[in-house]
């Protein structure tokens, strides 16, 4: 999990989460997101949510650079302007953004980046010089109330690298969280949340199949609970579990 001591104060740190494919780095950026303000009865027990001073103060925006409406540099420029509930200038080029947010931006923001290899690879208007507008942002004109945190399938430095950029703006993240699979604790209490519960028998197949990885710990509860819910008593499941599971075992190789 991110060290929450990066986001209580200023200035705001960069985050990096790696992990492998499928790790659950997109769930991790959604869960920072969305738990300090979850509300409590939605919580399972001992669930932490209160890691931050005033979460109601923090503004989160998701970016998914899959989606192509944020693969153009106006597209993603006006939809973080439109997150942020700032106007957006005409045109909508470097210079007028870094102007908007720099005049307006006076709360705590955390702008998830997802998929960030994608953006790096496939789409020439995100260069070197728009990384480093982003950067500049972060670190001079925002009053420490700008961070970043990205999911890469390697260090940001590394990527960039192999990505031919060279932008200053992959070597601001300073932290970063390797993605790894779940405790045994935690494992058994994503099984315990089921609505039916499993057989001891059941657990602890799930537990060795999976080995913790929270994808394949939901593949193989998702088809346990159907089995249960059509009133089967047969491990039928457990076949289609394993089929179901075969696109992503490369999590299981060390």
């Amino acid at each position: 999990m991110l060290n929450s001591n990066l986001l209580k104060r200023h200035p705001l740190q960069n985050a990096a989460i790696i992990g492998k494919k499928r790790s659950g780095k997109t769930s991790l950026l959604h869960y920072l997101k969305n738990i300090t303000t979850t509300p409590a009865e939605q919580l399972r027990p001992e669930q932490k949510s209160d890691w931050l001073p005033h979460p109601e103060n923090y503004r989160w925006i998701f970016v998914d650079l899959q989606d192509a409406r944020m693969q153009s540099r106006e597209g993603l420029l006006k939809y973080i302007l439109e997150s942020l509930k700032m106007q957006v200038p005409t045109p909508c080029d470097l210079d007028r953004f870094m102007n908007v947010v720099s005049d307006n931006l006076h709360s705590p923001t955390v702008i998830l980046l997802d998929e960030i290899g994608v953006g790096l690879q496939r789409c020439p208007e995100l260069d070197d010089g728009f990384w480093e507008c982003l950067r500049s942002l972060a670190t001079n004109h925002t009053g420490g109330n700008l961070a970043f945190v990205l999911a890469t399938p390697e260090s940001p430095i590394e990527m960039a690298r192999n990505t031919g950029h060279s932008s200053p703006f992959f070597n601001i993240f300073g932290y970063t969280a390797h993605l790894e699979a779940l405790t045994e604790t935690e494992a058994r209490e994503l099984i315990a949340s089921s609505p039916i519960p499993f057989t001891d028998e059941d657990v602890e197949w799930i537990l060795t199949q999976s080995r913790y990885w929270p994808l394949l710990l939901q593949i193989l509860c998702r088809e346990r609970l159907f089995n249960l819910e059509e009133g089967e008593n047969n491990d039928n499941w457990r076949e289609e579990g394993l089929q179901q599971m075969k696109s992503f075992t490369h999590l299981l190789n060390s």
